[in-house]
């Protein structure tokens, strides 16, 4: 995982009042608790646009909002994020502060077919934490914005499903053909999967969890079929998985 070294270009530094993501997301109480409870600041930190990173906008994709939040607790809830990506008409990729320590963290957003001006938010991916004063990498090398999206993503939705795939199963998985591993895959397909890989493996702990609960042996037995019967198809996902993270412009 990697930070990026924003364009200096880019830089917008306008601190938003929380109440103003509360007006254009609808807060109700709870929501505004949890702003309260776990959000220091948040910092409209860089706007990555035709005009300040060079690079064409796309049908999809035409600027990229960079936020950063500063939490007060190690785990940022998903609701907060979610409040800021209403507010936002735009992708946005948040950087989280805490402890002296960022991560990374972004869902992917389009606008929705049925009606263009409303954006559709999909799962959050988390980036791992490092120190704030990690080296940063320069932006990727593409060719307009709608690429630019799909690589700064890709890593967090590639980064987050490999942490979910070890210790699924006993059997080691199955090997990787190059059909599977090599044939091009879009954004949208790696992050059905990613998703589809996230689902099942909390169904495995689900079943393990009555596994553990139940005392009869002969309803032990059938849990015991049911679990091996999820680890399997969560080991069939995991090695549906491209072998690289490496996208087409």
């Amino acid at each position: 995982m990697t930070l990026y070294n924003w364009p200096r270009a880019a830089a917008f530094g306008r601190v938003i009042p929380k109440n103003k993501i509360y007006e254009h997301a609808g807060a109700n109480t709870a929501l505004k608790d949890l702003f309260v409870r776990e959000v220091d600041q948040i910092v409209w930190s860089h706007k990555l646009a035709p005009e300040t990173v060079n690079l064409a906008a796309t049908k999809q994709v035409a600027e990229i909002q960079v936020f950063r939040v500063s939490a007060r607790t190690a785990t940022l809830d998903n609701d907060v994020l979610r409040a800021i990506d209403k507010a936002i008409p735009f992708p946005l990729i948040f950087e989280v502060a805490h402890g002296g320590r960022v991560r990374l963290t972004a869902a992917y957003k389009r606008p929705s077919e049925a009606d263009s001006a409303r954006w559709v938010v999909g799962d959050y991916f988390l980036g791992d934490w490092l120190s704030e004063d990690a080296l940063r990498t320069p932006l990727p090398v593409v060719l307009n914005m709608g690429a630019l999206y799909e690589r700064l993503l890709e890593p967090l939705v590639a980064g987050q499903t490999a942490r979910l795939i070890p210790g699924v199963g006993e059997a080691p998985q199955a090997p990787f053909t190059p059909t599977e591993a090599d044939r091009p895959v879009s954004l949208e397909e790696r992050i059905a999967q990613a998703e589809a890989i996230k689902a099942q493996t909390r169904e495995v702990e689900r079943i393990k969890a009555r596994l553990g609960r139940e005392k009869q042996f002969n309803k032990r037995v059938a849990i015991n079929a049911e679990l091996r019967a999820a680890k399997q198809e969560l080991e069939r996902l995991t090695a549906a998985q491209p072998r690289t993270a490496v996208m087409d412009d």
